[in-house]
């Protein structure tokens, strides 16, 4: 069995909600073991004997079947979260910055907007490995802020997802503990 991540991209925002307790329990059809939700926007851990593409395919199908609406999803293993948290320069908590993380499923979108990013003023960004960057920005701009707007434009919509450095945190330490049996 292999602990893993999952990252939905774009629920209880824009109209799609879902509680967290209906897609544990949509999940269970699935050959998922140890399924756990974090906050609500879109964060689970789990276990599987799949490979990470057989879990993405078989996670989005749930989302579509159960609730209707074009699902996305990353998948990552519970190492690789740490890996890339542990490679994040940036602070979890600054006053003045937010750092965030870009998780992408097709690593071509995310080497694009990585470039594109890059020529833009203001935007601080390092790439932490082919399915991630980190980023800052200002505290309370974030929406604003010039990264944030360009990764909103419906071209990556389907391959990637952002979530803030304190959340990758809480994920991998979820994830870590399916690892050590600590669930």
């Amino acid at each position: 069995m292999t602990s893993y991540a999952v990252f939905l991209r774009g629920i209880n925002v824009g109209g799609i909600n879902i509680k967290m307790a209906d897609l544990k329990e949509a999940l269970k059809s699935r050959p998922f073991d140890h399924v756990k939700t974090l906050l609500a926007s879109g964060n689970v851990v789990l276990t599987s004997d799949l490979e990470p593409a057989a879990v993405k395919d078989a996670f989005e199908a749930c989302l579509r079947e159960a609730f209707g609406y074009d699902a996305w999803v990353v998948v990552l293993t519970a190492g690789r979260v740490a890996q890339l948290v542990e490679a994040c320069p940036y602070p979890a908590d600054d006053r003045t910055t937010h750092t965030y993380i870009t998780l992408a499923s097709d690593t071509s979108m995310l080497d694009e907007l990585f470039n594109a990013a890059a020529s833009l003023d203001g935007v601080e960004q390092t790439r932490l490995g082919p399915e991630a960057s980190a980023w800052l920005a200002p505290a309370g701009g974030t929406l604003d802020s010039p990264l944030s707007k360009l990764s909103a434009k419906s071209r990556y919509k389907a391959s990637t997802t952002t979530r803030n450095l304190r959340t990758m945190v809480k994920v991998r330490d979820a994830a870590s503990s399916l690892e050590t049996g600590k669930a």
